[in-house]
This record gives C-alpha cells, sequence and structure tokens, in this order.
C-alpha cells in the first residue's frame, strides 16, 4: 500500500511560539492538523462538540486551553472568539459535514441549520479573527470538493462547498494582512466518514484505491499536510487547495 511520506523533520520548529486555534479540533482532520501544528512546536486552543472526545484530545495535545463549541451557537462562538488572547498566529475551522439528501427529501430546517453553521458560521470567524489574528497570520477554512460535479443528495453540499472558496477569497482582500485560504478535500478517512458510510466504508474504500490516480484512500494526514502549509506560506492567501487524491478527474 502507498502511505504518505513521513515528514516530522520538516515540522518540528515551523510553528514555534506560535498560537494555533483549531476549531473543531477533537476529531478527524481537525484534531490530525492540531497534532502537526504541535510536533511543529505551536500552542494549541482546541475545540469540539464531543466533551469526552475534546477532553482526550485537550490532554494527547497538551492544549494551552480547550472549549466545548458548535459552529451554530451564535452566541457561544462570540464568546470563545471575545476570549481568545490579543494575539493568534493561526485559526483553521473544520465543519461537522453538510449531511446528503435528494431534493425530493429535504429537511429545510437541517438545510438552514448546515448552511448557518458552514457559511455564516465561517463569517462569524472570520470577522471574530479580524480583531484576533496577528497581521500575516492565517485563517484557513475546511469544505468540500462537491460542488465540481452534480450527483443526487449533493444539492447543499455543493452549495457549501461552492460558497466557501468565495468567503476566503473576499475575506482575503478585506481583511488583509491577515491570509484567509480554504482546503477543499475530496472523500477523507475519518471517523465522520465511518459514521456516514456506515457498513458501506469499505466498499468506498476499495473503489477508491481502484480509481484514484493516487491509488490509495486519502486520509486527515493528507489535509493536515496543506493546513500547516498554509500557515507558514506567507505568500499564499484567497487560494483554494484541492486534497481529493484526483477524485475530480474521475468520470
Amino acid at each position: 500500500m502507498i502511505t504518505p511520506p513521513t515528514s516530522t523533520q520538516q515540522l518540528e520548529g515551523a510553528l514555534s511560539g506560535q498560537t494555533v486555534v483549531v476549531i473543531g479540533g477533537s476529531s478527524g482532520i481537525g484534531l490530525e492538523t492540531a497534532r502537526q501544528a504541535r510536533i511543529a512546536g505551536a500552542g494549541l486552543i482546541v475545540t469540539g462538540r464531543d466533551p469526552v472526545r475534546l477532553h482526550r484530545a485537550g490532554e494527547e495535545l497538551a492544549a494551552l486551553s480547550t472549549a466545548r463549541l458548535d459552529l451554530g451557537d451564535v452566541a457561544g462562538l462570540a464568546r470563545f472568539l471575545a476570549t481568545l488572547p490579543a494575539r493568534i498566529d493561526h485559526v483553521l475551522v473544520t465543519g461537522g459535514g453538510p449531511g446528503y439528501s435528494p431534493i425530493a427529501d429535504l429537511d429545510f430546517d437541517e438545510v438552514l441549520r448546515v448552511l448557518d453553521e458552514h457559511l455564516l458560521g465561517a463569517l462569524r470567524v472570520a470577522r471574530g479573527c479580524a480583531r484576533r489574528v496577528r497581521a500575516g497570520g492565517s485563517l484557513t477554512m475546511v469544505t468540500g470538493t462537491h460542488a465540481r460535479r452534480p450527483g443526487v443528495g449533493l444539492c447543499v453540499a455543493a452549495i457549501a462547498a461552492a460558497a466557501v472558496p468565495v468567503i476566503a477569497a473576499n475575506a482575503a482582500i478585506e481583511l488583509s494582512p491577515m491570509r484567509v485560504n480554504a482546503i477543499a478535500a475530496g472523500f477523507v478517512d475519518t471517523p465522520l466518514s465511518a459514521r456516514i458510510l456506515g457498513d458501506d466504508l469499505e466498499r468506498r474504500r476499495a473503489e477508491l484505491r481502484a480509481t484514484l490516480p493516487i491509488h490509495r484512500v486519502v486520509g486527515a494526514a493528507d489535509v493536515a499536510a496543506v493546513a500547516i502549509h498554509l500557515m507558514t506560506n506567507t505568500a499564499v492567501t484567497g487560494a483554494t487547495y484541492d486534497v481529493d487524491g484526483g477524485q475530480q478527474l474521475i468520470p
């Protein structure tokens, strides 16, 4: 099996003395990014929805602090952002997944919740970061590649995936010299993917191994490596990086 290269030596010291906030950092892509940021020397502030997972992540990462947080909780998010230290270096925002449903079966209360969290939540975080992230620091938003190709059940996910890069690009202009970027991920082998697919997970993994140009499944570490790159490369802003193993190239 082809595996991603180990880059621990490259990470060491890259974020030394810096503070990284990971919103959604108790599992999946957020947790793996926090791990890599810790190796790179950063101090971490981590949020999550599940208190058990959040406590476990905080202990593993020796986090500066943790906070239970839901992006859909407007008042809670405002309180969290207002209590951040005066100088933050980098913020990563991950979500809990958009959900998938055919248009005929849409629950519009759920649609509003998802879009509020992914789109207005991203804007709320961006506004809060404008007062907290240092010049040259970064905000990175994680979304998907669902907007690239239509499919049954993908409409709401596509709206979010299309809008987040636009938010990032506009924020990069309006909130400079803070840098703002987005990561568009395809299928990533995480606990969230396992919960969504259930018994179909192994079939999907096998299908991707057989069809992706990279001949392996994308993992959280692959996305995290790009997130760290966007924190450390001070020439990048307003960009969206695809991390999908070439999935969108397959007919």
